[in-house]
């Protein structure tokens, strides 16, 4: 079963449990993917749903730094459940350390000194940890490994 049969069926059994919070981020979720799918006339893989639910997550994200700043307690906590939903679809994410010596072995792959190498280390990384971590814990760990 592919992640977006499975985001489908969870669709079904929040409608059969009337969870409508639950119910509400899935169809957001479905819509993200169906508007993909129309925009670039592809079938979705797993892959491509992980980077939905990303940004997605990152989206909701700063939201919630947005009606924080707003004062706005109610919204952001819609917010914050909504990523725990979204979350479910996530695979598991790796670790700082194992984030880091991920990039270490790409780097020395690579042969990559120095920040001038960074969109090619970065390129390789992003391809290679795509789903697997947050993209803005590779650039941190990527910095750190070109720094002088």
């Amino acid at each position: 079963m592919t992640l977006k049969d499975q985001v489908t069926e969870d669709m079904k059994n929040a409608m059969r449990a009337k969870d409508s919070e639950r119910l509400g981020t899935i169809r957001l979720l479905l819509a993200a993917c169906k508007q993909k799918e129309v925009d670039e006339r592809v079938v979705l893989d797993d892959a491509m749903v992980v980077a939905i639910v990303d940004k997605l997550i990152k989206q909701r994200k700063d939201s919630i730094e947005a009606f924080t700043k707003a004062d706005r307690k109610d919204m952001a906590d819609k917010e914050a459940s909504e990523i725990v939903v979204l979350q479910a679809y996530l695979p598991a994410r790796l670790s700082a350390d194992e984030v880091l010596a991920e990039v270490k072995a790409i780097v020395a792959s690579l042969g990559a000194s120095g920040p001038g190498d960074m969109g090619k280390v970065m390129g390789a990384a992003k391809a290679k940890l795509a789903g697997k971590a947050e993209m803005g814990q590779v650039s941190a760990a990527v910095k750190a490994a070109l720094a002088p």
